[in-house]
């Protein structure tokens, strides 16, 4: 029987192929990396169910980035839009308490947490947009300054106009076409 949080090898197999596929297809994304070095830290990492649930959630994970100094690949949701699985969420645990009705099924920061991964924050949110276009007909939580969260206040952005924009909402807001993007690091 397998242990919670872990995959089988066919869905581990599934993943490196997915993943493989995408990486050889956007290679603008993660130049000067080297999908076998990505694909051996992957294989002894713990975070593969993590990169599962990206996918599965409609994220499309891809390497952006390499850290020699840790050692460390990011992953990122480089979906086209929002991921689909993710959407119609509040931000976070207090904001989802805070509505009296209506009430969203989650919030982003407790499902990453769930997934294993974080939400990108502004700085991040923006390189990610260097490397594509992404959200020109959806939105995405990112990770907000606790002072703007505190004041009932919560940060998203997306591309329109050949811009990204950053924008506030109240915390407690849900669209449906705003969900969040994840980052993993291995």
């Amino acid at each position: 029987m397998k242990k919670a949080k872990e995959l089988s090898a066919q869905e581990r197999e599934t993943l490196f192929k997915t993943m493989k596929d995408r990486f050889e297809k956007n290679s603008t994304r993660h130049k000067n990396i080297d999908w076998d070095k990505v694909q051996a830290k992957l294989e002894i990492s713990n975070k593969l169910w993590s990169l599962n649930a990206m996918e599965l959630t409609g994220g499309e994970p891809d390497v952006i980035g390499y850290d020699s100094a840790t050692d460390t690949y990011l992953f990122c949701d480089c979906s086209a839009e929002s991921p689909k699985g993710r959407r119609s969420l509040c931000y976070d645990r207090q904001a989802l308490e805070s509505r009296k009705e209506h009430k969203p099924q989650n919030n982003a920061i407790d499902l990453a947490a769930e997934m294993g991964i974080e939400l990108l924050d502004e700085e991040q949110y923006r390189q990610l947009q260097q490397l594509g276009t992404f959200d020109s007909k959806s939105s995405s939580w990112i990770k907000t300054p606790d002072r703007i969260r505190e004041l009932g206040g919560a940060l998203f952005g997306d591309y329109r106009y050949d811009t990204v924009f950053v924008y506030h909402n109240g915390a407690e807001s849900y669209y449906a076409v705003r969900g969040f993007r994840g980052v993993l690091r291995v």
